[in-house]
């Protein structure tokens, strides 16, 4: 009894240390901006469109941890989501299927390019960043088809998750199922059983590859759901090629990578929502700076190679999954 009470103990303290963390760089990134521009920046209700901005990212991260917890991970985010989005947007509209058709079509269409994902990663076995690329030049290409050249825009009377209260629960749905999947079900121990030592998980009777292509699945099913926040936040959807779709995956990756940096603290569902918002926080801020975009991609590539630095480690002689 007493062993039980010791280790949740310094569990509970490593999370309030991991809380603390989180809420001083909140408080970091919020102070300089706010101290160079405080005219247009970070009012209370600055920082309230700043964090509804931060929970779209913050679902298709959520979900994403899946796959890079595991040691994979995936180039066709942003091809997801367009595609999702598209394929929802149609549903609701062209055929008439409104908010049903919205959520279905964008959450189901998701999954399934999870499950193309990690069918084909786990057949091929060649790395997950190769595939993934690939597929995301095909997925861009049927989203192109599917929206025939032309902008897919969200009837203004479905847009209900595009603003408080509806994203806010939609969102908290969707952290409240990866919570209890993480925490309280056979995928969850197996997940993280397998990004510990996969080699070991193996040997222990775990169907890797089973639970690779489930990873895939869940992250996709979750950038679904961020779909539907996209295109009900920004009204519509735009099918794009060449890899364009490219530059949606960066802000769910880097909010995924606080997520794996607060993991030894137990909780990085908490560190992806706050980190998503910190990220928000310094966009916004560069804009009331008015820095140029160009700039903004700069620091926002180096904050990326920063964080993937110090929160994954290499062991030597170890193939990049």
């Amino acid at each position: 009894m007493n062993v039980s009470t010791e280790t949740t103990g310094k569990k509970m303290s490593g999370q309030l240390k991991g809380y603390l963390l989180l809420i001083l760089l909140v408080i970091i990134s919020w102070g300089i901006f706010k101290i160079i521009t405080p005219g247009n920046f970070g009012s209370p209700k600055n920082l309230m469109s700043y964090f509804e901005a931060s929970l779209l990212a913050a679902v298709g991260a959520v979900g994403f941890y899946f796959v890079m917890v595991m040691g994979m991970f995936d180039f066709s985010i942003g091809a997801n989501i367009m595609l999702s989005a598209i394929v929802g947007c149609v549903f609701a509209s062209r055929f008439g299927m409104g908010y049903f058709g919205l959520i279905i079509g964008a959450i189901l269409t998701g999954a399934i390019v999870g499950l193309l994902n990690g069918a084909f990663y786990v057949k091929l076995r060649i790395p997950s960043m190769i595939v993934t690329t690939g597929l995301a030049l095909i997925y861009e290409s049927i989203a192109n088809y599917i929206a025939g050249g032309v902008e897919q825009t969200l009837p203004s009377d479905l847009r209900a998750f595009g603003q408080m209260p509806g994203n806010l629960i939609l969102a908290v749905l969707a952290f409240l199922v990866a919570y209890l999947i993480l925490n309280y079900t056979k995928i969850g121990t197996y997940t993280y059983a397998i990004g510990s030592n996969e080699f070991v998980a193996k040997n222990m009777g775990i169907k890797v590859n089973k639970y690779k292509v489930l990873a895939f699945i869940i992250s996709g099913a979750f950038l679904g759901v961020m779909a539907v926040l996209t295109i009900s936040y920004g009204s519509s959807m735009v099918a794009v090629t060449g890899m364009a779709s490219m530059s949606r995956n960066f802000v769910p990756t880097m909010g995924c990578f606080f997520g794996l940096a607060f993991r030894k603290y137990g909780m990085p569902i908490p560190a992806i929502i706050i980190g998503e918002f910190v990220i928000n926080i310094i966009f916004f801020g560069f804009i009331a700076l008015g820095a140029p975009t160009a700039i903004q991609d700069v620091i926002t590539g180096f904050a990326l190679l920063i964080i993937v630095t110090v929160t994954t480690k290499v062991a030597k002689g170890e193939i990049v999954k």
